[in-house]
């Protein structure tokens, strides 16, 4: 759903940060074609290589670079991608690396480029999922690493343009679907759509 709003064409350059397994990215790699390019972030050495190894076994490892790295420093230069996707990872970072992240992203963006994000929404605060999740997150860190966040106001205080936010349910947690543009004038949210059940 999320990879369908961010409307990723055949000729792209796109970067997923935090790909985990390799699923999307695979997705990415099939949707950019023979003539784009998918790059890969991931701070886990283990996802990098379980990643290569599902790209490998589809036929699409040229299509693809892998980087083992940080969110907050990345391996790409200056107006590198068309477009950049993370899926519940921005919630991942430490809340001071947020916004360091996201200036990362708008360095290695093209102008103009899209930026799309899955994440666990905080803005539906009196929800008692969101209550018991970001106790859980408080008490057990090490096995429960994210939490829901305010994604939207840190892509607004980081100058991003949003263009859609789109509100889901995963697992009965309130989460979302943004995309946005790097940064320009006027920042404004076009549309937002009821809470909806995720498949």
């Amino acid at each position: 759903m999320a990879l369908d709003r961010l409307a990723v064409v055949e000729g792209e350059t796109v970067l997923e940060i935090g790909f985990g397994t390799g699923q999307c990215l695979r997705q990415i790699a099939e949707l950019v074609g023979p003539t784009g390019r998918v790059g890969g972030v991931d701070i886990s050495p283990e996802m990098v290589e379980k990643t290569r190894k599902r790209l490998d076994g589809a036929g699409l490892e040229n299509r693809a670079e892998l980087y083992c790295g940080d969110a907050t420093s990345l391996p790409f230069n200056e107006a590198t991608f068309d477009a950049v996707f993370l899926s519940f990872t921005l919630e991942v970072l430490d809340t001071p690396e947020i916004p360091v992240a996201l200036a990362e992203i708008n360095k290695v963006l093209k102008p103009g480029g899209r930026l799309g994000i899955v994440d666990m929404s905080k803005e539906n605060g009196k929800s008692v999922f969101v209550r018991v999740y970001e106790w859980l997150h408080k008490r057990c860190p090490r096995y429960v690493g994210s939490r829901p966040i305010y994604a939207g106001q840190c892509l607004i205080d980081a100058g991003y343009q949003i263009k859609s936010k789109e509100r889901i349910r995963i697992y009965r947690l309130p989460a979302e679907i943004i995309v946005a543009t790097k940064s320009m004038p006027g920042n404004t949210v076009l549309h937002d759509e009821p809470m909806g059940q995720a498949s």
